[in-house]
């Protein structure tokens, strides 16, 4: 395994003396390393918690997604019906990790959950996929989205220039990733900040689209069934744009070490999160369509920005910088939660033993944070938008799928396993099954981009037999990646944390 080698690669005894007692080595024998306990503290409250899931869940989805859906539904009633089914889709999601993060108490989410349930194969490839795919792909989605709002302002008169946007974004994206590595309680309470914004910026729509439905502005509601009839091949796209809208519910269980009283504290931040955010979507989209008609919103590159527009006059121009900052929000969660997945992966094994290291003054998983930078960098310049949202969607729904199945398997494998929260047997069966015909429909309904995916996620399976089962590899490379830890290390003052030295 990664770890392994990077230990057994270590002829200097300073390196080894620093992995038992926590201290930072130091390539001069003569110079003793400090000794320093150094964890991850429990430090998100039920408050940070309902921020982390609010905060990572309303971020670009519910300003940029309405077009998504529309195209692939092609009426108003559908596209209300797709919104209204993924928040009840949601929310059985969010009851299903509910349970799981009461009775596993351990961080890493989905990775985690198909590693207690189907072993080690599976869940190397969910982490694999994670940081080749999903993170960096869902971090420049995001992130596109905050660089075009928070330019609105000063591009109304003409069109936006792309590279503007993607230097913008570049530097959004190295703030969020300097925060995250500096202060875990400093993260916390920008977040608790942006998750108001993020609200006010709800309310802003959907304050004056319920004084329109009391004008009498129903227009738009009329015959809301007809136009062209949702096909087989949109309807998968049009889940998939909704269920992105939707996802950052399961943030808060990537984060359970770190959560106070996890088995109170996880199913009620979960529950009132959930409700707040589909009500919110809903009454959103009902604003929406009372003042833009469908083909107009279909033209809009800024749904939320258009719809300001035509009631507000100048007041509009706030409400790009308040989708901005809900944007920001949203990548400072994602990151904040997916990092303690690289740090769970490498703990047990799966990554570079670097990527489980804390800065020994700021208690932050910086190893774990920055290795996303470069990636995310690359999906940020090659691709757009659209596509990075169809082609992520396949491998998260896959594996998101595959851990609620494990649910339902960890009930017959371990059933005296104690479970302070449990849902009926239903809500899991149901929430796989939808999650795995998506993912089925979406191999036929765009086979370019999901073919990528599936592509590039079965190569999880070699790398995982060369990289972790494969343990007779060349004494030169053990030693190489020993020294590079070290130095790593030294550069970045990092250590074991105690948890990991108890492992």
């Amino acid at each position: 395994m990664f770890r392994k080698a990077a230990v057994t690669a270590a002829s200097n005894g300073n390196y080894s003396q620093g992995q038992a007692n926590g201290r930072l080595p130091s390539l001069d024998s003569g110079q003793p390393a400090q000794e320093e306990k150094v964890v991850l503290k429990q430090k998100v409250t039920l408050l940070r918690g309902i921020s982390i899931i609010i905060g990572t869940i309303i971020g670009a989805g519910i300003f940029i997604s309405p077009k998504g859906i529309l195209q692939n539904t092609g009426s108003v009633g559908m596209s209300l019906c797709v919104w209204a089914a993924c928040g009840v889709l949601s929310l059985f999601g969010a009851l299903c990790y509910a349970e799981l993060g009461t009775c596993i108490k351990k961080s890493g989410g989905h990775y985690t959950y198909i590693l207690e349930a189907f072993g080690p194969l599976p869940a190397f490839v969910r982490v694999w996929v994670e940081l080749l795919i999903i993170r960096p792909a869902a971090t420049a989605v995001i992130s596109l989205a905050f660089g075009r709002y928070i330019l609105e302002p000063f591009f109304m008169q003409c069109e936006i220039p792309e590279l503007a946007i993607k230097l913008i974004t570049a530097v959004g994206i190295t703030v969020v990733m300097v925060l995250n590595s500096t202060s875990v309680s400093w993260s916390a309470r920008i977040q608790i900040f942006l998750t108001f914004c993020k609200l006010v910026a709800i309310l802003i729509i959907i304050v004056p689209g319920v004084i329109q439905l009391i004008k009498g502005e129903t227009q738009h509601f009329k015959n809301a069934f007809a136009g062209n009839d949702a096909s087989v091949m949109g309807l998968p796209l049009a889940f998939y744009s909704g269920m992105y809208a939707y996802s950052g519910w399961f943030y808060l269980n990537f984060v359970t070490e770190e959560v106070e009283n996890p088995e109170k504290n996880i199913p009620l931040a979960i529950c009132i999160s959930m409700i707040i955010v589909t009500v919110g979507y809903v009454l959103t989209n009902v604003a929406y369509f009372t003042t833009i008609s469908a083909g107009e919103l279909l033209l809009s590159k800024a749904v939320a920005v258009t719809f300001a527009e035509r009631l507000m006059g100048n007041f509009s121009l706030a409400v790009p910088v308040f989708v901005a900052l809900s944007c920001f929000g949203s990548m400072n969660g994602g990151i904040f939660a997916v990092s303690r997945m690289f740090f769970v992966a490498s703990r047990e094994g799966h990554l570079p033993e670097i990527l489980s290291m804390i800065h020994v003054r700021k208690h932050t998983p910086l190893p774990a944070v920055i290795v996303l930078h470069p990636l995310t960098m690359i999906m940020l310049f090659n691709g757009d938008l659209y596509s990075l949202l169809n082609f992520l969607s396949f491998a998260r729904w896959l594996f998101i799928g595959l851990a609620v199945a494990g649910l339902i398997f960890l009930r017959y494998k371990h059933p005296d396993m104690p479970r302070p929260f449990k849902v009926p047997l239903f809500i899991p069966a149901l929430f796989s099954f939808t999650c795995l015909f998506m993912v089925a429909l979406s191999l036929y309904s765009d086979p370019v981009n999901t073919g990528i995916g599936f592509a590039i996620t079965l190569t999880g399976v070699p790398a995982y037999y060369l990289f972790i089962v494969w343990d007779k590899k060349p004494k030169w490379f053990r030693r190489l990646l020993g020294k590079v830890t070290i130095t790593l290390q030294i550069i970045l003052e990092v250590v074991p944390s105690e948890e990991d030295q108890k492992s």
